[in-house]
């Protein structure tokens, strides 16, 4: 099918916040790989990616509301959507999600998506109990959106299981992550840099998380794990910030680590904190993607997870990552067994590998980006020419964005 590369339409974004974090990030690199103009909404708690995004040249808006739950919060997006009058508003995260779908609708956008980051099991949405309110709200919402985006299979069926479904007038579809490969890529003067301002020189090992300090991305069971083999000779890094940060500070002093446990809050700069990693641990088991062990795979990052569907649904184990269950020995042991190869790579002068695997590069956030971009064309045209909208209408394709496959 022609593309249609010269029309720009008129899309805002609204999230929930604008924090590190992975649906933020995902955020930040679709706007700057679409060909369409976009602005972009933070419902409250607009932190460091709205800071990059502004410095970048893209508008963003802050809501600025004492919770998500605030009632004026519709009132401030409604005046907002007046301001920009958009072709699309595209939501992201549960919170925004309903309220840029009323939003949307009350305003007459002319079409309405949203994308869900984080149902990574039928009874949890964004780590707390789903409700059978909260299951109302999504599910009766979604009837003012044309499209809902899941990104993986397995948020694609929870979604069935809650009653967001195809039906006339809404489809679902799934549209993987994407990451920027080039950004991702290891630098080496960065690693030198970082790893100097924490003190630790090239002979020590650096084991790291990167997330937002929650309950359910279990860094305590991370640290636990880690912390008989912390000393001189191996950091641990916590690389971002959250409400559990203080209770990880205790357990580290509690475990008489602190003096060799890191923590760094948030950061704009993940790439380079992934480069001056030796490996990368992800405890949580309740991810969506897994798009912290993908950006740590782009940089040739050795990884132990306990769940990234991202990598459950390649047809085989890649190289250097390692997947254990959810007890703290568990991590521990895959930990040591990767930075054992790691050591007896270097000794036998095979470097440390830091090389993305062949796979990584089809999950290219321009592809990603692109697919989002043609869905966008595709329902404004359903829109505007309901008579021959079922012909324009265009599933993407394997060929369109690699991310699409089960890989």
């Amino acid at each position: 099918m022609t593309r249609r590369p010269t029309r720009r339409l008129k899309v805002l974004h609204v999230i929930t916040g604008l924090a590190a974090g992975g649906a933020e990030t995902q955020l930040l690199r679709v706007v700057r790989a679409s060909r369409h103009d976009c602005a972009v909404v933070a419902v409250y708690n607009a932190g460091v990616v709205a800071e990059q995004l502004r410095a970048q040249g893209y508008r963003v808006h802050d809501l600025a509301s004492p919770s998500t739950t605030d009632p004026r919060a519709l009132l401030r997006l409604l005046r907002v959507l007046r301001e920009e009058a958009p072709d699309v508003v595209h939501t992201h995260l549960f919170r925004a999600g309903v309220l840029g779908r009323v939003a949307g609708h009350l305003a007459r956008v002319p079409v309405v998506v949203s994308t869900e980051h984080s149902l990574f099991h039928p009874d949890l949405l964004e780590g707390r109990r789903a409700t059978p309110v909260v299951r109302a709200l999504l599910r009766r919402s979604s009837r003012w959106a044309q499209a809902t985006v899941a990104v993986s299979d397995q948020v694609r069926d929870n979604l069935a299981t809650w009653g967001v479904v195809d039906r006339p007038g809404h489809r679902v579809l799934v549209v993987r992550n994407g990451i920027d490969t080039d950004e991702l890529r290891f630098d080496a003067a960065a690693r030198a840099r970082l790893r100097a301002g924490l003190g630790v020189s090239e002979d020590v090992e650096v084991v790291g998380v990167v997330c937002r300090l929650h309950p359910w991305k279990r860094v305590d069971v991370a640290l636990e794990g880690l912390a008989p083999q912390l000393g001189p000779h191996r950091r641990f890094v916590v690389i971002g910030d959250g409400a559990e940060r203080a209770r990880l500070q205790a357990r580290a002093a509690e475990l008489t680590v602190e003096d060799f446990v890191h923590f760094t809050g948030e950061v704009g700069d993940v790439a380079s904190w992934l480069s001056a990693l030796d490996l990368l641990v992800s405890a949580s088991q309740s991810e969506t993607f897994g798009l912290g062990v993908l950006e740590a795979l782009a940089g040739g990052l050795p990884v132990v997870y306990a769940a990234a569907p991202v990598l459950d649904e390649l047809p085989a184990p890649l190289p250097g990552t390692v997947r254990v269950g959810g007890s703290t020995s568990a991590l521990a042991a895959g930990v040591t067994q990767l930075l054992d190869e790691r050591r007896a790579a270097r000794a036998g002068g095979h470097g440390t590998g830091r090389t993305a695997p062949p796979v990584v590069a089809a999950f290219d956030v321009r592809a990603t980006a692109r697919v989002l971009d043609d869905l966008y064309d595709d329902l404004f045209d359903h829109v505007h020419r309901p008579d021959d909208a079922h012909a324009s209408r265009r599933e993407p394709t394997p060929s369109d964005a690699p991310q699409e496959q089960n890989a």
